[in-house]
């Protein structure tokens, strides 16, 4: 492979797994990590990939997403896959590890490789570009100096700041008897499924809503809330009837078994294309995903809920994907730079290190004058990418891996054999992709 140095800013969990790639390809590193000159509001440790938050990487079970999305990455030759495996605890079927044993095995991993440089320094502004790709890993606390720099070519305005993100439900788990699809003020079927509320079930939802317990804020994070998406508790202690002259007015949407508009109601919006799940409408929320599961559940025809992902508002700069970046994690405006980690637009400590598995493989070809990769649809990885660059850009939030980003089934399939088919199909895939490509 060639000798031109590849140069990463941000030794994280998505950093470092980049770094791991492309001297595992062949190629050589310069890994640049702020640590200890300056630590984030979040970040306590001089080690690199250090976990800011949990210590569990969710469930290890290969039929749930995540728990494919591991294997996968367990096939690629992960490297913090590896050391997850090394330093675990136990935590039931989730993987959870020891955190500062994990940090410490990563750092020790990546600072004995001889083709990978730490740079113990800060970098303010994005290199210009010299030939050699540059892969941006910086995490959702970058630096307002470097996010400055980014949004220079990337437009200000596709760069966020605040991750307002609302409950995801699949929709095989609505009560259609109750749920009716309608669009405000129009005939025909209309976009939206709505949930409609009588009086008593309004009142009984909001006192529940006050009542229920709150994530509290982290040192680093604003409490001054954009107005344009405020939590929805938030909005409740504005007044009891705030929710019902906000998102859950019921103006023009007349519920087909009375034929009068109800006295308030939840909307839900397609998350996908193929309607398989759906997220409810202005429900950004701080509520603990035990309260959210609740509460939630008081609302008629939701009884039963599946959540995909639960709601969530904390300070988070991303891109928005679906404009900013191709398949391959390089930047449209600026191919020589790829970005990994939670900057892509996903959420989550696997996630984010699935973003740079791929960014440094892709680094590693691109160095390499080789065509960059894209993983097969049908895997987990591939879900994850077409999430960030085939989403709506108008709508685009940050997601977790669920099977809801997959493509949709061809043909009918048991609810409780799913996760196994997924898996299966996926892994043969992926096993496929990586010898295809020599991975």
């Amino acid at each position: 492979m060639t000798t031109t140095e590849i140069t990463i800013i941000g030794g994280g969990l998505a950093g470092c797994e980049a770094a791991w790639h492309i001297a595992r390809m062949g190629g050589k590193v310069i890994l640049h990590e702020m640590k200890p000159r300056r630590y984030s509001p979040a970040h306590t440790m001089p080690a690199l990939a250090e976990l800011v938050c949990s210590n569990s990487l969710r469930s290890d079970d290969p039929h749930s997403a995540v728990g494919l999305l591991k294997e996968e990455m367990r096939r690629l030759d992960s490297l913090l896959m590896k050391v997850a495996g090394e330093t675990r605890v136990p935590a039931g079927k989730a993987l959870a590890v020891d955190r500062e044993k994990f940090a410490t095995a990563v750092t020790a991993a990546i600072e004995a490789n001889p083709d990978i440089t730490v740079t113990r320094e800060e970098i303010n502004a994005l290199p210009l570009p010299t030939g050699a790709p540059l892969i941006l890993a910086t995490g959702p606390l970058t630096s307002e100096s470097l996010a400055d720099s980014l949004a220079g070519f990337t437009g200000r305005e596709h760069l966020a700041f605040y991750d307002a993100i609302a409950p995801i439900v699949s929709a095989d788990s609505l009560d259609r008897r109750i749920v009716y699809q309608a669009s405000r003020y129009e005939k025909g079927p209309g976009d939206y499924l709505n949930c409609p509320m009588n009086r008593e079930e309004y009142q009984s939802f909001i006192t529940a809503l006050a009542a229920a317990d709150k994530v509290p804020l982290k040192d680093f994070e604003d409490p001054h809330y954009f107005e344009g998406c405020l939590p929805i508790e938030v909005m409740l202690a504005r007044g009891d009837d705030t929710l019902r002259f906000g998102p859950m007015k019921p103006v023009g949407l007349p519920d087909p078994r009375t034929g009068r508009d109800p006295y308030a109601v939840v909307q839900l919006r397609k998350e996908n294309r193929e309607g398989t799940t759906y997220n409810l409408v202005g429900f950004q929320t701080k509520l603990t995903y035990k309260a959210q599961q609740e509460v939630f559940r008081l609302i008629p025809g939701l009884e039963a809920v599946e959540f995909i992902r639960l709601g969530s508002i904390h300070r988070n700069t991303f891109v928005c994907g679906p404009r900013v970046l191709t398949p391959t994690l390089q930047c449209r405006e600026r191919p020589d730079l790829l970005l990994a980690g939670q900057l892509t637009g996903v959420e989550g400590y696997v996630e984010s290190t699935a973003m740079g598995l791929l960014a440094g493989i892709n680094a590693a070809r691109l160095a390499d004058s080789a065509k960059p990769l894209t993983p097969p649809p049908d895997t987990a990885l591939g879900a994850l990418i077409r999430h960030l660059t085939e989403s709506d850009p108008d709508r685009f939030q940050p997601s977790n891996i669920n099977f809801g980003l997959f493509p949709p089934w061809v043909k009918k399939t048991p609810k409780k054999l799913r996760g196994q088919y997924r898996a299966e199909q996926a892994l043969s895939s992926i096993d496929d992709w990586r010898r295809k490509n020599d991975l």
